[in-house]
């Protein structure tokens, strides 16, 4: 297996019949310094697409740069059909895309019902709209009110991954949701991800370390190692585990 994922031309138009994600030559970074040099992928619609890769190698900014917060020193980014390279990062929420970041970015002294309110920009959407997302995270509707900064780490994973699917993206950017949580909320986690993927159709880029987690989540992954994809295929492929695992070993 080879980092096809550049190889292939790019195609992509407005609306339906093209990637949902698709990235060219993506050179970005800090300051003086690149952090990605040359990411090339393509994902598409309704899949999950995992990419895994050791700390610092450049995968959270690889999601930085896709969602705007960092503008990319040279390539492409298409989203859903659209050329979005430069688009600031409201203009790509309303065209479908969420983001879950790796830190937590809940608003501590809120309530988990105002936390999940600032998902949505009018009001009158939000009761049918949690009321279906609240029957996967029966916890967050039992404690609505409750301070969101007392909620245990899992349960701010889930208000996280429950504020982003209330604003029914089409394209779900997950930064290391796994990270730091028990084996059972990792289970679960995974089996609402699946689930939602099934029920609505959602395309899912899941960056992670917890290779066990992404491999039984993902229909195909990418290897970032030193700011440049080193691997890529099919998670079904034969020798999928080894490949990716020769490039985590310490």
């Amino acid at each position: 297996m080879t980092a096809h994922a550049a190889e292939t031309p790019w195609v992509g138009s407005k609306g339906d019949g093209g990637p949902a994600l698709r990235v060219r030559g993506l050179r970005s970074g800090y300051g003086e310094s690149d952090v990605l040099h040359g990411v090339s992928l393509s994902v598409e619609p309704r899949t999950i697409y995992a990419i895994l890769g050791k700390n610092g190698m450049g995968k959270t900014t690889l999601l930085k740069t896709i969602m705007g917060f960092l503008l990319p020193r040279s390539g492409r980014v298409e989203l859903l059909g659209y050329d979005v390279t430069r688009w600031p990062t409201y203009r790509l929420v309303r065209h479908g895309v969420s983001y879950v970041p790796q830190e937590k970015s809940i608003f501590q002294d809120l309530s988990v019902g105002d936390n999940l309110r600032l998902a949505l920009p009018k009001s009158s959407d939000f009761h049918s709209r949690f009321e279906a997302v609240a029957a996967r995270f029966p916890v967050l509707k039992e404690r609505f009110q409750q301070r969101a900064g007392t909620l245990s780490g899992g349960e701010q994973k889930m208000l996280l991954i429950a504020r982003a699917l209330l604003a029914r993206p089409r394209l779900l950017l997950v930064d290391e949701i796994s990270e730091g949580l028990q084996p059972l909320m990792v289970w679960r986690l995974r089996e609402i991800l699946a689930e939602e993927r099934g029920r609505t159709g959602l395309t899912i880029v899941l960056v992670e370390q917890n290779v066990d987690f992404a491999l039984a989540l993902a229909d195909h992954y990418a290897v970032l190692k030193l700011g440049t994809i080193v691997e890529a295929g099919r998670v079904s492929d034969a020798g999928t585990r080894e490949a990716v695992e020769q490039h985590l070993v310490i």
